[in-house]
């Protein structure tokens, strides 16, 4: 896309042809995808769907967006990246002039705080309304299909994991539970499963892996594989050596976590039950059944 720069005015004026009806499709159609896949809307063709003829006008319309993507926690950055576009002014010189890639939630918020008797806006509150949605429900959908499988393979690599502190003198029910709490509490400052459950609010009967999401899941899955594999690996014997490989590969993956600049794994929220999420892809699926978590 063009811009034409008058320079008596000093207006911008856009090439898009004027538009004599505005549908769902118009706002599809200005829809842009980058070089990653990630989908945007210009902020100058978004502001010619939406009828608005100065850049400064639509301008405070965006700001207001910006301060209400700030207070719901999202970053401005990711949502509203400040980019330039050539523009030609006359002459067939050219001049740079500013522009922003909008996320699909910017562009929500854009209209949500744009002019409301406009017939358009009300269009694009619809649209964006719906897209975001949608969008939002796809990644629910992935977030629950990652805590499905990766709750799986917790519970089946923790049948090896049993194993391997058998063979390591953990031998009774007992002794097990005592060195589950030390891999816990290395991971989790401290804490160990009892004192989880109380921190997130859960119940003392609900197990605290059945409401993690999928990046606390993978955090405990990688904590459960490394001690496993320490365990074999330099073939440690006595319940106290145990309990304290199991301490030392949690606090290890707790530090690689805050040396990430990563959320602690008591402080990412507490989820749905598990078991629910199971229960409802087995009544919308096509016949095929996920393991059982017990």
């Amino acid at each position: 896309m063009f811009f034409f720069f008058d320079e008596k005015n000093m207006k911008i004026e856009s090439d898009i042809e004027p538009i004599t009806e505005v549908t769902i499709t118009t706002f599809e159609d200005i829809r842009h995808v980058d070089e990653k896949g990630r989908e945007y809307w210009s902020a100058r063709e978004l502001m010619v769907i939406l009828e608005y003829s100065k850049w400064d006008n639509f301008k405070n319309v965006i700001e207001k967006a910006m301060e209400a993507c700030k207070n719901s926690n999202y970053s401005v950055s990711d949502h509203f990246p400040d980019v330039g576009n050539m523009v030609e002014i006359g002459s067939k010189s050219k001049r740079t002039v500013q522009d922003y890639q909008l996320s699909r939630y910017a562009c929500y918020l854009i209209v949500q705080n744009a002019d409301p008797s406009k017939e358009v806006v009300a269009l694009g509150q619809t649209y964006f309304a719906t897209q975001t949605r949608r969008q939002e429900l796809s990644d629910q959908e992935k977030e629950d299909l990652q805590r499905l499988s990766i709750r799986n393979e917790m519970k089946e690599h923790n049948k090896k994991l049993v194993d391997a502190a058998h063979q390591s003198g953990v031998i009774d029910n007992r002794d097990f539970a005592i060195f589950q709490n030390n891999g816990y509490q290395g991971l989790y400052g401290g804490m160990g499963a009892k004192e989880i459950g109380h921190y997130k609010g859960l119940r003392p009967k609900q197990q605290i892996l059945d409401h993690m999401g999928s990046t606390e899941l993978a955090a405990n899955l990688f904590r459960a594989t490394q001690t496993e594999e320490k365990l074999r690996r330099e073939q440690i014997y006595g319940k106290r050596h145990a309990n304290q490989a199991h301490y030392e590969v949690g606090k290890k993956v707790r530090d690689t976590i805050m040396e990430l600049g990563g959320t602690m794994p008591e402080d990412l929220p507490r989820c749905e039950d598990i078991k629910k999420i199971e229960r409802k892809y087995k009544k919308i699926s096509d016949g095929s059944k996920p393991a059982e978590i017990k």
